[in-house]
């Protein structure tokens, strides 16, 4: 037998039969079965789960439709308070880059005078008289203007005392026949014109007698002493304040010292305090008297005003809020929370029950 080799010139192969399964009897060629494609686990249970969804909405459609709604529901709530979280960050370190340097990062304790008039007078020589300051109806009472300057002086003193403190006068545009001219404005230019009560007097000793030292001089409080201009009402003077805290020093305050009538203590210690959650023993009230004269009727207004802040604790629904609408005659904007955005969440909350976020002074 010749063994030949089959080189490149050799005829090529062929299949003798067709592929695939031939039967012989028949003569017909039956295709061959392909394999199943095996899926992924993931893809089958969740094959499995929407065969097992589909067969509940059968039997309970009812159900199965508000269990839905439930889960898709709470989905968005979920999504909704990780994007507000999300934005408020966003914004936390916008201003942050923006805001680079703090102009008075030194400071960590805040000291708030509440503004109650605006200074209307073209000479600063009669601050404490009555005529020359835009008094409402329940103001006009002899010695008015000197509790202002009170409040004014208790401040400036109070700053003086602690290195650590920074002084604003709060108080926005709140009367329209004053003119454009904020009532914090309005303080500050007082302060400014008595020389931030400069005193040059001898310290007293034990047995009284002069020992010749002086006392701390106001007039170095003037380069920290500044104006927090959109307050409209008491809860504002002290919220708004705490937000231009932050938007100057680039914290919040360490302490609190709200300075303003001995009457309205438990309201700013109390009820604004509380409804902003700082801590009780961070907080501290100077009060200084009302005028003789005003007393009884000032007194009978702040309980008044006191009841409807402990219904309405933001001062955002009803008698507060129209108050509050009327206090802003020239429609100035409120920039805030633009300075303090881990506040936003308080500066848009309106309920009766307290705020129930999270606070950067309960963290």
């Amino acid at each position: 037998m010749n063994n030949q080799s089959f080189g490149k010139g050799s005829p090529k192969s062929f299949n003798a039969y067709p592929r695939g399964d031939f039967d012989l009897e028949s003569g017909i060629t039956k295709k061959s079965r392909k394999p199943k494609s095996s899926l992924p686990p993931s893809i089958k249970m969740l094959k499995s789960i929407a065969n097992r969804l589909h067969y509940y909405f059968k039997l309970h459609p009812l159900l199965v439709f508000f269990v839905s709604l439930s889960f898709g529901v709470t989905f968005l709530i979920i999504l909704s308070v990780y994007e507000t979280q999300f934005r408020t960050m966003n914004a936390y370190r916008k201003f942050d880059l923006v805001s680079d340097t703090y102009p008075f990062a030194k400071f960590q304790n805040l000291v708030m005078v509440a503004g109650h008039s605006v200074y209307t007078s073209s000479s600063c020589g009669k601050v404490d008289q009555e005529d020359s300051w835009f008094l409402e109806s329940y103001q006009k009472h002899p010695g008015q203007a000197s509790t202002f300057l009170t409040h004014i002086k208790e401040g400036v003193e109070i700053a003086a005392k602690d290195e650590g403190a920074l002084l604003l006068f709060s108080g926005g545009e709140t009367r329209k026949d004053a003119g454009p001219r904020s009532e914090a404005q309005s303080y500050w230019a007082v302060a400014e014109s008595k020389g931030w009560f400069d005193v040059d007097e001898p310290e007293l000793g034990e047995a009284g007698l002069g020992v010749g030292v002086t006392l701390g001089k106001q007039e170095d409080v003037r380069w920290k002493a500044l104006t927090e201009e959109h307050a409209r009402d008491s809860f504002e003077n002290l919220l708004f304040s705490v937000c231009r805290f932050r938007e100057l020093t680039g914290i919040y305050p360490q302490n609190i010292t709200v300075v303003s009538y001995d009457f309205k203590e438990e309201r700013f210690a109390h009820l604004h305090r509380s409804a902003i959650g700082f801590p009780q023993a961070r907080f501290f009230y100077s009060g200084t008297p009302a005028s003789s004269t005003s007393k009884e009727s000032a007194m009978k207004g702040e309980a008044l005003v006191r009841a409807q802040f402990l219904e309405d604790p933001y001062g955002c629904l009803g008698s507060l809020r129209r108050k509050k609408l009327g206090r802003d005659p020239f429609h100035r904007s409120i920039p805030y929370p633009n300075g303090c955005p881990e506040l936003e969440g308080l500066f848009r909350y309106c309920g009766v029950a307290p705020y129930p976020g999270t606070l950067p002074w309960a963290q």
